[in-house]
């Protein structure tokens, strides 16, 4: 199966500013990410806030450029691309955002928010963009009565429902979602979620799904990359991952999120302490400070990402923890 994107070892850092009480310092907001995303799946990146999640959607969308390590698009590698290059392999790349109240021009109808796209890049004369965007609102459950209405007279899940359907407009092949239902209620989060699988299914996209919540990743990813501090902690197949979670911090994630059913609910499991802080992560083990297994071999020397039991995972006693 081709990638449509691969990430080789992706690493962002910041230099953060210094003050008074804060010495300057180096935030590894990502520190060696690596993944293949192929059409048709969804890897889905979970972890805590301040984990790297929204740092690597941005590398991800050409919006960022990676400190170190490498990003490749159909096989071809982005850094090395000059700006009309970057910029057409960007139009492969849409991004849909977290909060729909906030990403949709309130100055703007439907329709001119649809078309926009396809404007900007010289695509077709005025009616045909109006006629795309139109398939498009019926493609996300959107009437055509409603392209000339406002943001404002539309519901949350509506308005997520635009929000994909502008990321849709230039037929991306990878969507980047950022979030995309955890500002909708519950009971319109399905909704949103089970139209973003068929899209998948219709136009075989590819999708980088960010999130914290683990009942939405369980319902619609393929694969599942956790991160800690910006580093990778466990990748594996959703089923294998949710069945069988090797590192510490997935179990803590897994017994955390709530679940209607006795049987899905793990043992929980024991984390103490607090996040640590990105500008003086500990030396070793980034979860060595709440981890309930923790040894000095923890403390002392950085655990690589390694195969187990058809898992990565960056844990000493992967397998036998748990």
């Amino acid at each position: 199966m081709t990638a449509l994107m691969e990430a080789r070892d992706l690493r962002r850092q910041y230099k953060a500013a210094s003050g008074l009480f804060v010495p300057h310092g180096l935030v590894r907001a990502v520190d060696g990410v690596s993944f293949t995303l192929a059409a048709g799946r969804t890897l889905a990146v979970v972890g805590e806030s301040g984990s790297g999640k929204s740092t690597l959607a941005r590398m991800a969308t050409l919006m960022e450029p990676p400190s170190a390590g490498e990003l490749l698009l159909d096989g071809a590698p982005t850094a090395g691309a000059n700006a009309a290059a970057r910029r057409r392999m960007g139009l492969g790349v849409q991004m849909v955002f977290q909060n729909p109240y906030g990403s949709l021009n309130p100055r703007k109808t439907v329709g001119a928010i649809l078309t926009e796209p396809l404007t900007i890049n010289r695509r077709g004369n005025r009616a045909a963009r109006a006629a795309a965007a139109r398939a498009m609102m019926a493609k996300v459950g959107l009437r055509e009565d409603q392209f000339g209405r406002y943001p404002h007279m539309f519901s949350g899940g509506q308005r997520q429902r635009i929000a994909i359907a502008r990321a849709l407009m230039l037929r991306p092949r990878i969507v980047v979602a950022d979030e995309p239902v955890s500002a909708l209620d519950v009971s319109i989060q399905a909704q949103v979620l089970n139209l973003m699988m068929d899209l998948q299914d219709e136009l075989g996209l590819a999708y980088l799904f960010i999130s914290h919540d683990l009942s939405v990743v369980r319902h619609i990813a393929h694969d599942v990359l956790v991160l800690y501090l910006g580093r990778p902690a466990e990748q594996a197949p959703k089923e294998s991952l949710f069945a069988r979670p090797l590192h510490p911090y997935t179990q803590a994630l897994l017994a955390a999120t709530p679940s209607v059913e006795a049987r899905h609910r793990p043992p929980r499991a024991a984390v103490k302490g607090e996040l640590p802080s990105p500008l003086n992560p500990p030396p070793g083990c980034a979860f060595v400070t709440r981890c309930p297994h923790a040894t000095a071999r923890c403390a002392e020397q950085r655990p690589d990402l390694r195969p187990v039991e058809g898992h990565l995972v960056a844990c000493h006693y992967a397998g036998e923890v748990g």
